[in-house]
């Protein structure tokens, strides 16, 4: 890949891409724990992870010194891995007592503390102890301490929000945790089969092109920058799509309830120039006078 990553959906070009299946097998202790040396699997959990780590690195956040800040982090390997290039992390997941009770914890897709996070030991223990902290934080609520990272990062965590609208406010708010320049890298569940249709409230939301053009708007118009590609892919892997229990691969796509579904990786880079205080209050008066409209 010549150029950098843009916000796009998971295909299976990429997946087999010498730079995502360098990040695979980087990654392969997490998804084939057994040492099997079985060939890389067309599953969209591995290219969401192989997207976020990507669009990080060639932005020049995967460094020593770099703060990094995830959302939603559950089980997954990302807060290891970005530790084990030097990074400092604050990891999050929801509270253990909210996460019990809407299933996180039942479906082991829930951190409830720090050494879940290095289970793999793909970064070395003393430099993991060092370099992560964890603490517990609603992605709908985001405490306003955790400000001045050089990246932000989650992998399918905000369709779970409640709604398209939470999610989509989870997005914008989200920004200000970064550093003027700073670079946000998302991964959530993407509408292939239809943009006016969809899920739009509940456990899991589906986002449609529309309401991701919306976010990208809003976006701009503070200056942060977006570049969407919204190719679905054309090889037979990207064509099939899987079905309940999901099983079997390839599983780029998923049928769910009347949709099809994959995953869309988003990076969006902040204003390198910080707003300033009257810039920041006229935005807030336009939009409260846009809400009480």
């Amino acid at each position: 890949m010549n150029q950098w990553l843009p916000s796009c959906l998971c295909t299976d070009a990429q997946l087999q891409s010498e730079t995502f299946r360098a990040w695979g097998e980087r990654l392969r202790i997490a998804w084939d724990p057994e040492h099997t040396g079985k060939p890389l699997p067309q599953h969209r959990k591995l290219w969401e992870w192989c997207y976020i780590g990507q669009a990080l690195w060639e932005r020049g956040m995967l460094q020593p010194g770099r703060r990094g800040l995830g959302f939603g982090v559950g089980q997954e390997p990302l807060a290891a891995l970005f530790a084990s290039f030097g990074c400092t992390i604050v990891a999050t997941d929801l509270h253990q007592e909210e996460a019990q009770r809407t299933g996180w914890v039942d479906t082991q897709q829930h951190a409830g503390g720090l050494a879940i996070l290095n289970q793999y030991k793909i970064c070395d223990p003393t430099s993991f102890q060092q370099l992560v902290r964890f603490r517990y934080v609603d992605m709908n609520a985001i405490p306003s301490d955790l400000r001045d990272f050089d990246f932000t990062w989650s992998s399918c965590s905000f369709e779970h929000l409640g709604s398209i609208k939470k999610g989509l406010h989870f997005l914008d708010k989200q920004m200000a945790c970064l550093r003027p320049g700073g670079i946000a890298v998302h991964t959530t569940e993407f509408n292939v089969s239809s943009n006016t249709k969809t899920i739009d409230d509940g456990p899991v939301v589906l986002f449609r092109r529309c309401d991701i053009e919306k976010i990208a708007a809003r976006l701009r118009a503070r200056g942060d920058l977006i570049a969407l590609d919204f190719d679905p892919g054309n090889s037979p892997a990207d064509q099939h799509y899987d079905v309940p229990p999901y099983l079997h691969l390839p599983h780029l796509k998923i049928r769910f309830a009347d949709f099809v579904t994959t995953s869309i990786g988003l990076t969006i880079s902040k204003s390198a120039k910080p707003q300033s205080a009257l810039a920041t209050f006229i935005g807030r008066f336009f939009r409260s006078k846009k809400s009480a409209a």
